[in-house]
């Protein structure tokens, strides 16, 4: 299995799709290893901590030669692996490759792009369409992303998730106990995770986005005490810098997909932690891309 899962590798490295019964394979497989973690998978540092990637599969091949190869560099991806960008089925491709071939040197989470309903409008069902034919291999990959961890923690110090904090979950074992396998709900602790943002206002608010919450300062920081946090990472935002602090350095946002849909301009960063629990960022610029596929369907501009 692993000289098989080698030569997947090796093509996806290369930007070249597997074929739809390999996808089939390789996400049965990959089930077996994601459904022994725990919602709340520990991690050990040395790692490395990144944000979106969206489907942009050259900002990715970038990623790891600015970051490290895998399975040189330990890393820790914190979801939405499809949409926006033209390439989510060779990037959701390689990364579960990696995590079929060295499962205990990356830990990918879940990211609210990681669901039915979300990848059905922003372009990872039409992109399987266009490229297999069927929504077949879209199924597959959909059917895999329940099964994907919600959040981590580095050294029961360092809480990651894509999203943010919710006010159905006061502790880590509250996490730990929900039912993670299932599409993500409109509501509840498990939307909250994937989908909420800090805010500068104090408590909690309604999130523009329509799911999940803002939260202030005061939770982050009410939280972290609870749980013995050092810091919450999260990604989900695209911030113009790669990554921003807010609430006085209690949150940390990363994002890791440069020129964000091809145009926003944007920087993207990784954030590296050492095994002292030293944080140091590496920023990057998109990396030159070939000829890009015609797109018909135009996605929704809204910044999910």
């Amino acid at each position: 299995m692993e000289q098989e899962v080698d030569g997947w590798i090796e093509r996806l490295r290369q930007c070249k799709p597997l074929d739809e019964a390999e996808v089939k394979k390789l996400c049965d497989k990959a089930r077996e290893v994601l459904v022994e973690e725990s919602s709340v998978q520990p991690v050990r540092s040395p790692v490395t901590v990144c944000g979106d990637t969206h489907g942009q599969f050259h900002d990715l091949a970038e990623l790891f030669r600015v970051g490290g190869e895998s399975p040189d560099t330990n890393y820790l991806f914190m979801g939405d692996y499809v949409d926006r960008g033209y390439h989510s089925v060779e990037t959701a491709s390689l990364l579960v490759a990696l995590k079929l071939r060295y499962r205990d040197r990356i830990t990918i989470l879940r990211g609210n792009h990681e669901a039915r309903q979300v990848s059905q409008v922003y372009s990872f069902y039409d992109e399987c369409l266009r490229k297999y034919g069927t929504a077949n291999v879209w199924r597959y990959f959909t059917d895999l992303f329940d099964y994907l961890p919600l959040t981590a923690i580095i050294d029961n110090q360092v809480f990651c998730l894509h999203g943010g904090l919710s006010p159905s979950v006061d502790t880590l074992d509250h996490i730990r106990a929900l039912d993670r396998v299932q599409e993500v709900p409109h509501e509840g602790p498990m939307c909250d995770l994937l989908w909420s943002d800090p805010d500068e206002r104090c408590g909690w608010g309604i999130s523009p986005r329509g799911a999940g919450y803002t939260f202030g300062q005061d939770i982050s920081e009410s939280f972290s005490h609870t749980n013995g946090l050092s810091l919450i990472a999260r990604a989900h935002q695209l911030v113009m810098e790669g990554y921003i602090w807010a609430h006085d350095r209690a949150v940390v946002t990363i994002f890791s997909a440069p020129n964000y849909c091809y145009r926003s301009g944007n920087l993207a960063a990784i954030m590296e932690i050492d095994e002292h629990m030293n944080f140091s960022f590496l920023q990057f610029d998109p990396a030159p891309r070939s000829k890009e596929p015609t797109v018909f369907r135009r996605i929704p501009d809204y910044f999910l």
